[in-house]
């Protein structure tokens, strides 16, 4: 969705759909924004959604501080949160990604933390009338890399701010 651009008051649409009170899985690098397939180098942990995309607000607010506009719309304003919102911290916020965040879950629907999002999501016309069985979110704050990899499904990515390289 266009709404979910970054760049475009997107942060802020995600943080007021979503709300303050969802917790999400994010991954952990112990390698910095750098994201093998080997699981040895990552962990898994819980972060409020608010929390990742205050973050995401602070780090594109530190892109912009050149840009006095920044200041109007609100970006880089630094979030206040309690000690226990904050248990991710935000110091090691470049090495969190959010990585398989579902949306959609047709077998474990308890596990959709950001179901919210899919009143958002068009379905391509290509894929009218075929069945989804997951629809799942991703998302840095700055650059990341990850390895190449193989998924054991059929996949469509859909890049709303970046771009994907090969």
């Amino acid at each position: 969705s266009s709404r979910w651009d970054p760049l475009h008051g997107g942060l802020d649409y995600l943080l007021e759909k979503v709300g303050p009170d969802v917790a999400v899985e994010a991954m952990m690098s112990s390698t910095g924004h750098v994201f093998y397939g080997d699981l040895r180098s990552h962990e898994r942990v819980s972060i409020p959604f608010s929390t990742f995309m205050h973050s995401c607000k602070s780090y594109l607010g530190g892109l912009n501080a050149a840009d006095d506009s920044s200041k109007d719309k609100g970006i880089g304003e630094e979030p206040t949160c309690s000690e226990e919102m904050c248990s991710a911290s935000l110091e090691n916020s470049e090495q969190l990604y959010l990585a398989q965040v579902s949306i959609l879950n047709t077998e474990n629907k308890e596990r959709c933390s950001l179901e919210v999002l899919k009143e958002d999501i068009q379905e391509p016309i290509f894929l009218k009338g075929r069945p989804f069985s997951s629809i799942n979110f991703w998302m840095s704050r700055a650059h990341m890399r990850s390895s190449t990899h193989y998924d054991p499904h059929h996949n469509l990515l859909c890049v709303v701010a970046g771009c994907k390289k090969g």
